[in-house]
């Protein structure tokens, strides 16, 4: 018990989480046996956890929130999730990014803080199938623009078209067309689950299909996802874990999730750990 003693509060709560997950649901009480913790600071994880809307709370304890698997959340309720672990993700992720490659983007918010960490890379050509990403690269090269002198190197972006989603990513046979007729460096992928049985899975059947695009096009596969996403399954999977080459993550993921991804991944990215 010990050993939980001095766990950090997010590796805490993604050892609650997991639980939760794989019990069905747990008891306050058991929670600080096992954990070695005040009742206190159970009930704050588990605050936190439902804030997050991965948790829902009941008397003495928690148990997990059901989602049907075609429920997709929108942009904005999403953006506003684990906000410090994407940024780290994104950061970690950057640095994957050669000046000159061609690389594409799909939807999603951490895609999204990718982005933005991406501006200062030169000579990009991006793909992207992301109403979001595409603004970041188009407002920041605007505001160079206005004040007239246009950064040497910007990149080049192209947007597929296709029919938007509640998380704004273009999809359909527009985007699908213009995707099979591109060739890319790097995808950086973003998923709403993954799981050792569902791969990777989303709730919208038009974007299981356009990213299943995406990663043909693509010569190396990067998904990027914070801990939250595992264990997660939608009504559409579009790959297995092995079709995958590089997963990049944040601290959040117990030590047990770390060995189930990394028996069944390629190659597994914890980030944040290479800068300590």
């Amino acid at each position: 018990m010990s050993d939980h003693q001095n766990l950090l509060a997010e590796q805490r709560r993604a050892l609650i989480l997991d639980e939760v997950r794989r019990r069905g649901g747990v008891r306050v009480n058991e929670l600080t046996r096992r954990l070695n913790v005040s009742d206190m600071t159970v009930r704050r994880d588990l605050d936190a956890l439902a804030r997050q809307g991965v948790v829902e709370k009941v008397h003495g304890g928690a148990v997990p929130v059901v989602e049907t698997s075609s429920h997709e959340p929108g942009f904005e309720a999403k953006s506003a999730l684990e906000l410090s672990a994407k940024d780290e993700i994104a950061r970690t992720a950057a640095r994957m990014v050669a000046p000159g490659a061609a690389i594409a983007l799909s939807g999603g918010t951490t895609t999204f803080a990718l982005a933005g960490h991406l501006l200062d890379v030169p000579d990009l050509t991006v793909v992207t199938n992301s109403v979001r990403v595409a603004d970041v690269f188009h407002t920041a090269q605007r505001g160079q623009s206005a004040s007239g002198e246009a950064k040497p190197g910007a990149a080049t972006v192209v947007l597929t078209g296709g029919v938007r989603t509640p998380s704004d990513a273009l999809v359909g046979p527009v985007a699908d067309q213009a995707i099979r007729s591109l060739h890319f460096d790097v995808l950086f992928l973003g998923v709403h689950g993954v799981s050792v049985e569902a791969g990777l899975s989303t709730p919208n059947l038009a974007e299981a299909e356009t990213n299943r695009h995406l990663m043909r096009s693509a010569r190396r596969v990067v998904v990027v996802a914070d801990h939250t996403k595992w264990g997660t399954v939608g009504l559409s999977s579009f790959a297995r874990l092995d079709e995958v080459d590089t997963l990049v993550t944040d601290r959040g993921l117990s030590p047990r999730t770390r060995e189930e991804m990394a028996e069944h991944l390629p190659g597994l990215v914890v980030a944040g750990e290479d800068e300590e």
